[in-house]
């Protein structure tokens, strides 16, 4: 007998281990079965599970796991990210509390060291992922820096650079001052601050008491201007096009310039170009062969391109003497308030400098076309549709991809320079010897660039780097291209597009034939999750209060395609009782003997109770499995809650108690094999939202039988016979019967223990018919007293409902205080009116809507449709008393 209540905490390991052990997640290469493909967005090695990650996690499971029982050889294929600039924080964070430094130890010691972190730490997060109940293949896991993904990475970056698309350029990059790298734009985060606009006066040449008048947020930069931009068609500016100006302080003469950039409606319409220290001005300055003059180190401090006395200074301390200077020169217009956008780096928090380097890049402009091309002719497909549009406008604006980090940990580049800078680039360091030897006629010492490659470079490889490849392995034949990629949109750019671009150059093919989307997961408010706001909600400790299941479920019942899931507790703690609900109708079964016939196939019943439950099952498993192919979880979660708690338990288990109660053996025992079959459905259906559960379900209502693990069952399918559609009929109408007497009762505050007499008027033959058949159901579960046919009903005091051609009569004159429950209504309904009147104000304020977070906003809307739905439930109400 199952223990009174189910307790996830003493299963989810134990049953876990047993899977893993059993090798029940193992893809099969040698199989003759259909391959069904998922490459896990592999987690950073330093990471641990969050909300994010729980949400994509289970439905790549629900979807794995569905696969499989579906007949699929199904491979997940995990593994975890090296993660380059958070490894290597963790690390040096971890040296310092030692007092070292990695500039103390050395390359090969300070790695050794990060290796060695990843062997005692690097596997909390699939720690995480079992608890999770992710099933990938794990004996195929990969780490983006092990030998082959290493190879891997070799030979890409040399035939890209063979090919011409990979090179050494000097362009601006995101610096981080304080880590010393460049950093991609996903690792800068853009912080709102309040700042100053200060307008400088620069002199033209030539041109007494004429001066051209700049803006700038960022004082310091003055000193490497090199240009100054106004609009074409400025008639303003227009004698000044081709003058010079000369640059205070430094005494600089430098040209202005005639550029679509300068904006003729913002500030003076004249722009200050620093091609050296912003995106845009770089643009500028290539338009305009302006200099570009690098003013500061890597610390952000000034250099020797500055003035004398500015070298060395910090870019704060610089702006603040730049600011007395310009102001003393009598050259300081005026200083306006300003709020801006201000880069920091995520990690690191300091402001991010654009900054002039040498650095690798890839030409991503040629290897975005053909990935553009593919998901415009549907080889690849974005589920929901719309993020394509995103997709394309970030592939068709793409810049050179700068893939050089000046970091420690990761893929270093396979570059040697020579003694006059000139580099080879070889898979080997013997390759690049023989090159550079050749070269300079003469043995000749070489020193390999320091740099690794950007995280992004080796895991764009990924769908096929983990599969073998170079090598021609059966794994890369058989699992590339993927199925499906289920990812943030965060990263559509970062990675995804990446991922596309590679696997269409090296593997002549897209590497996902299927793109899904998902939404972001937010507080109940629908704010986004942050530690400074203090409302992250971790899921493991959800997984210890409610158990696995029920936050697997949640987010499977939440997530509808295009739409953020607003996290509530309650929400989890609901299908946490679904889980309790499942668990008590199973101990039910056991207390009525029910148990799982072998072979059992529900046909030729007796019972149209029992033909309806079993036509039920497959409409239930129809629309689970249309849901699921279609990337529609929230409906398949829907539909299975529904069925499972509605259908099974509310229903059936009530409807077939007078059987099982009864003296019919032969009805007895049809209706006990039924129910067990029916429970067995449920499971099967339920298995890839709520594994645990149904697996513990599975092998203790099966006790005894040989009938393997529900992981490795087939996915149920059901021949047209199954459904029996005047069953359907008769106790679908025995259902909506029921339940319209239910919520008059509900809505008029009629006491549960208050049996009420029930008039039908104008019943046809078919609803007598079934009112007799069905009569002793009816009065227990709608609480009646009598059911009688008439065609005469009271003229006050009474409540009607129609169900099909009959009216549902029932006095409640006795029961209830009729005026006092019209009075209540109208208070209700009156309350209710007074709340969306309020929000419609505010939704009609232009001020509101205009400033308020789109999260509030939708927030009001909900709010006013509940308000509205709940309303019309109450007039309806009312109306039936008259």
């Amino acid at each position: 007998m199952l223990d009174k209540t189910f307790s996830p905490a003493d299963v989810e390991s134990s049953r876990y281990e047993r899977w893993e052990r059993s090798g029940a997640f193992a893809a099969h290469v040698d199989s003759n079965a259909q391959p069904y493909t998922i490459m896990m967005p592999p987690p950073n090695v330093t990471g641990s599970l969050h909300m994010g990650h729980a949400l994509t996690f289970t439905l790549q499971d629900l979807l794995i796991r569905y696969h499989r029982m579906s007949g699929r050889d199904a491979l997940w294929q995990p593994g975890t990210d090296h993660a380059g600039i958070a490894t290597q924080m963790v690390v040096e964070r971890n040296l310092a509390k030692e007092g070292k430094t990695r500039a103390e130890m050395g390359r090969e010691a300070f790695l050794q060291k990060v290796w060695e972190w990843k062997a005692e730490s690097g596997g909390t997060i699939t720690r995480q992922l079992r608890r999770l109940g992710a099933s990938p293949d794990w004996s195929r896991e990969r780490f983006t820096m092990d030998e082959g993904l290493n190879a891997a990475v070799r030979k890409v970056f040399v035939e890209l650079y063979r090919q011409g698309l990979i090179y050494r350029d000097k362009r601006l990059v995101n610096w981080d001052p304080k880590l010393h790298t460049a950093i991609s734009d996903l690792e800068v985060e853009q912080k709102e601050v309040k700042g100053s606009l200060w307008y400088f006066r620069y002199p033209v040449e030539g041109m007494a008491d004429t001066f051209i008048t700049v803006a700038t947020t960022r004082p310091e930069t003055m000193l490497g201007d090199t240009g100054v931009a106004v609009h074409p068609d400025d008639e303003r500016y227009k004698d000044l096009v081709g003058r010079h100006v000369i640059l205070p302080i430094t005494g600089r003469r430098i040209p202005i310039v005639a550029d679509e950039y300068a904006d003729p409606e913002t500030g003076t319409g004249a722009v200050k170009i620093t091609p050296a220290h912003d995106f845009n001005d770089f643009e500028v300055g290539k338009r305009h062969n302006l200099p570009m003059i690098n003013l500061f180190d890597r610390d952000a401090k000034l250099n020797e391109h500055a003035p004398a006395e500015y070298q060395g200074l910090d870019r704060f301390a610089a702006r603040k003497k730049v600011v007395e200077e310009i102001e003393a020169l009598g050259l300081l217009e005026k200083i306006d308030p300003h709020t801006l956008m201000q880069p920091h780096g995520d990690r690191s928090g300091v402001v991010i400098e654009p900054w002039l380097t040498d650095q690798w890049y890839c030409d991503a402009v040629t290897l975005a076309k053909p990935a553009l091309e593919a998901v415009e002719q549907g080889k690849t497909q974005f589920v929901p549709k719309q993020w394509e549009n995103t997709y394309y406008e970030w592939m068709r604006n793409i810049q050179p991809w700068c893939i050089s980090r000046q970091l420690w940990w990761g893929h270093q580049i396979p570059a040697w320079f020579g003694p006059d800078g000139k580099f080879f680039v070889a898979e080997t360091e013997a390759e690049a010897q023989a090159e550079a030897d050749a070269h300079y006629g003469a043995a000749t010492p070489l020193t390999r660039d320091a740099d690794v490659l950007d995280t992004w470079f080796s895991s764009a490889l990924w769908p096929f780097s983990t599969l073998g490849w170079p090598e021609k392995t059966p794994e890369l034949a058989r699992y590339y291209p993927g199925d499906v990629l289920v990812t943030g949109f965060d990263i559509i750019f970062f990675w995804v597009a990446r991922m596309m671009m590679m696997g269409i150059h090296f593997m002549g093919d897209v590497p996902f034939r299927t793109i899904y989307i998902h939404a972001l997961v937010r507080d109940e408010k629908g704010q986004k999750m942050s530690k400074s706001k203090g409302n992250v909600i971790d899921p493991l400790d959800l997984i210890d209060q409610y158990g696995c299941d029920a936050l697997r479920f949640t987010l499977t019942a939440m997530a509808a395609q295009g739409r953020d899931i607003k996290l509530a507790t309650s929400r989890v703690e609901g299908y946490r009782n679904f889980a309790t609900k499942l668990w008590n109708a199973a101990r039910y079964a056991q207390m009525n003997q029910v148990v799982p016939v072998p072979g059992f196939a529900p046909t030729r019943l007796t019972q149209t109770v029992n033909r309806w439950i079993v036509g039920a099952v497959a409409d239930c498993a129809a629309q689970v499995t249309e849901a699921l192919e279609g990337y529609r979880f929230n409906d398949a979660a829907n539909a299975l809650y529904h069925f499972a708690w509605g259908s099974f338990c509310d229903w059936y288990l009530e409807f077939t108690k007078p059987i099982l109660q009864g003296e019919d053996e032969a009805a007895k025992a049809e209706t006990r094999a039924v129910t067990a079959w029916v429970l067995d459905q449920i499971l099967h259906l339920l298995h890839p939202i709520m594994p645990f559960l149904t697996e513990e379900l599975w092998e203790k209502l099966g006790e005894g039988q040989q009938r393997g693990d529900l992981i490795t069952a087939a996915w149920p399918q059901y021949p047209a016979a199954y459904k029996d559609a005047g069953a359907q009929a008769e106790m679908d109408w025995v259902v909506r019967f029921i339940s319209t007497i239910r919520t008059i009762r509900s809505e008029m505050n009629v006491p549960p223990s208050a049996q009420l007499p029930l008039l039908v008027k104008g019943a046809g033959a078919e609803t007598a018919a079934r009112l007799g058949t069905h009569r002793d159901l009816i009065l227990k579960l709608a609480r009646l007293s009598d059911i009688a046919l008439t065609e005469e009903v009271p003229a006050t005091g009474a409540v009607q409902a129609v169900v099909d051609e009959a009216t549902l009569v029932l006095p409640l004159a006795d029961f209830i205080d009729i005026a006092k429950e019209k009075a209540r209504l109208a208070k209700e309904i009156q309350k209710l009116e007074g709340e969306i009147a309020k929000v419609d104000a505010k939704l009609g304020n232009p001020n509101f809507v205009d400033k308020a977070p789109p999260e509030v906003i939708e927030e009001q809307r909900e709010r006013r449709a509940e308000a509205d739905g709940t309303r019309a439930k109450l007039a309806e109400a009312l109306s039936r008393l008259g």
